[in-house]
This record gives C-alpha cells, structure tokens and sequence, in this order.
C-alpha cells in the first residue's frame, strides 16, 4: 500500500512549491491541484515537448506535476473562496506558497480553514517565512541560494571566477525537501494526538542550514569558508580531489582508504593493473592494510607514519585514475567500497547503468498523446513504501467536472 493512500491533499499551484507536492503526490495521497483562470504560469516555462511551446507540452509542468488532479479556482471570488472551503473540509493537508498575506485578505488563512477542519496541516513555503521583516522581498531561486550561503562556497579554487550556483531550482527543492519533511511529521503527530497545525517553512533558513559548516564557522569562529573545486568550501584549502582519467573524463577520487581492507584491495588492484612498480609508496599501503582498526583520522598531519599511510591511498587512486577510464575507476573502486563519481553532466546522469538498475527511470503514459514518456523516477529508495508515478500531470481544469461537480 502507498504510504499515503487515503489521504487527501491540496496544493495552490506555485512553481516555489510544486515539488513538495510532487513528492506527496507520488507516494500515493488523493491530490488536488488549484490553478487560477488561464493557469500557473509555471505551464509555459520551457523546455517543450517537441520543441513545441504550449500550456499542455512544458516538460517543466510535466515533471513536477505528476500523480495530482487539476482544477481552476478564481480565489479572488466570493463562490469559489467557498468552492475552496468544501475541499478543505475533506481535505488533511494544504500546501501553498502564496505571497504575503493573500491568504489572510482573502479569508483563507489557516486561523479561517482551522474552523472548517480543525485536524488540517497546513504547510505553508516562503522565502523568508510568514513572520520576516523580508517577508515581502521579491526573490528568484538564484537570490534564495545566493542570500542564503551556498552559492558562496560552490565553485573552483580560482576565486577569479565567480560562484556557481546549484542547478534545477536547487533553492526550491531545498526548502520544498523541509516542507514534506516536516509535514510528513505533523501527519504523524495528528494520527497520534488528532490534531493539526500551521508549519512555516523558510526557503531562505532551508538553504542556509545546508552551507555545512560554512554558517558553524561564520558564527562560532567569525572565520569564512572558501569555495573549492569539486570539494567542500574550507577556512584552510584541501587537497585536490578531482582528476583526468586515461579517456580525458573527470572524476571525484572521493574519500580515500580509511580501513585495513581498503588499504588491501587498493595494493591489490595496483598489482592486477601492473602499476605496483610505479608506486614505492605501496609500502605504506602495506602498513595501511597491516592496522588493526580505522586509519585514525585526526593524526594527519600529526603523526608522520598515519599522515603517509592516508597519502599513499590518496596517490594510488590519483596513479589508477591516469591509466583506466573514468567509468572502470567509478566502477572499479565501487565494487572495492570506495565512494567516488565521475562527473556526469545530468543527461548522462539520467542514462547511468546504475540509475537504471536501481528503477530510476520510469514509463509514465500520457493518454492524450497516445505515448509513453521516460520520466525521473523517486529521489530516494524505500521498499516499505511503494512509491509510483499514478498519473501524467493535469491539462488545465482536467478535473473541474469530477471534482467540483461533486461537492
């Protein structure tokens, strides 16, 4: 069973919150999205199928829409303020992103929705949260990221260049991740105490508390984290982590060799490539395998013996890397327990054996078109709680007869 059967949610069309809604919609909850007259203008935002721009072909829309029913609603109208009201009342959840104090002006604020459900979680997702003396700055995904401090420590060890950002509305999703999380907690709170609650989520505090120690610096030490390339933002630089393989494709070489074993199979794979000759540090390898326990961590740099050992397994990887491809280092240090990538772009991402074999890509079929579409599957894995795509995302007003007409 989904892990949200029987549950019924509703979600005010926003781009800031539609991938909350997406996650809720896809494990399986009974989920109604309300658009305004002429649509959330999120319908028209590019790439299209086809090449095709149009309210029903955005691939954006189609993405983050699946597994819910539409309808249209013109809150700015007494009967359909009303219309809202009954879905409320068999409603368990509310999701929004409205701006400022819409909601309250319009009645429908979750002090007014309580007396129609008193059990209703409402969630609601702003940029700085409802209570902020910036509650009503104008902000973009690229400001959240920016404001918030994780731009600040992505980006390469040449400061020359500016800082990246994060990719795909990775201010969005962040505070939309909290969202689900928290209500997913209040859900949890409400079958155990039968009551609901209002949950404010800062777009702007989601980010900030995922900078890593960057902010723990800032405030306990006053000392600023530096951006570094392919590696975490540090007061003092690391070492490089990144390198060309033999077919001229990056990789992150990860964390390198911790424990005996791990120091065993990397002298080992040296001998099967024929590289041991080429590495006189192999005898701290040796040492490495040789420990009775985790490599201790916070004697780099301390103990000469300890620092050598972690260096050796740091330049076997770097002298492996030089001589295989890129995907025979991923593949082979996967298979010996180390944890490194090779740095994909997102479309060779998608593609990945990998991401295959685990169930990633999933058949989604639109009946209009007569087609069936690859799309992104769950960002997570939980056998205990079937998740699935039940459905393409609405055309405008799909669902107005089915839905509105009952109530």
């Amino acid at each position: 069973m989904s892990a949200l059967k029987g549950l019924r949610i509703l979600e005010l069309a926003n781009e800031r919150i539609a991938f909350a809604g997406k996650l809720l919609a896809d494990m399986g909850a009974d989920f109604i999205l309300i658009e305004p007259p002429g649509g959330d203008p999120s319908r028209h935002y590019p790439p299209f199928a086809n090449d095709q721009p149009g309210s029903e072909s955005s691939l954006w829309w189609w993405h983050y829409n699946t597994s819910k029913r539409g309808v249209v609603l013109d809150l700015d109208k007494a009967e359909d303020r009303e219309r809202f009201k009954q879905l409320v009342a068999s409603a368990d959840m509310v999701l929004e992103g409205e701006a400022g104090s819409r909601l309250a002006d319009l009645g429908l604020d979750y002090d007014d929705l309580r007396k129609v459900r008193e059990d209703l979680v409402h969630v609601s997702l702003t940029p700085f949260g409802r209570g902020s003396a910036n509650a009503e700055v104008p902000v973009t995904d690229l400001t959240i990221m920016a404001g918030a401090g994780p731009v600040w420590s992505c980006g390469y060890d040449d400061h020359s260049l500016p800082p990246i950002r994060g990719g795909t509305n990775q201010g969005y999703h962040t505070g939309c991740h909290f969202a689900v999380m928290s209500a997913l907690t209040a859900l949890f709170h409400r079958a155990a105490s039968g009551e609901g609650q209002f949950i404010d989520v800062s777009m702007h505090g989601a980010s900030n508390v995922t900078t890593e120690a960057g902010s723990y610096f800032w405030l306990v030490a006053n000392q600023t984290v530096q951006r570094q390339t392919g590696r975490h933002a540090s007061v003092d630089p690391t070492g490089d982590t990144q390198m060309r393989c033999k077919d001229g494709r990056w990789v992150n070489t990860g964390v390198p060799p911790r424990y005996p074993v791990e120091f065993g199979r990397m002298l080992e794979w040296l001998g099967e490539l024929g590289l041991a000759e080429e590495f006189p540090e192999a005898v701290f390898l040796e040492m490495g395998a040789a420990l009775e326990g985790q490599l201790n961590m916070s004697l780099i740099g301390v103990d000469e013996e300890i620092t050598a050992i972690f260096d050796a397994g740091r330049q076997a990887l770097v002298l492996i890397a030089k001589n295989v491809s890129a995907y025979e280092f991923f593949i082979g240090c996967q298979s010996r327990g180390l944890a490194v990538g090779v740095i994909y772009s997102p479309e060779e991402a998608f593609e990945d054996p990998h991401f295959k074999a685990r169930g990633f890509q999933v058949q989604v079929t639109h009946d209009d078109l007569g087609k069936t579409f690859r799309y992104p599957g769950a960002p997570y894995k939980l056998p205990a709680s079937p998740w699935a795509i039940s459905r393409r995302a609405p055309k405008l007003g799909e669902h107005n007869a089915e839905i509105l007409g009952a109530l």
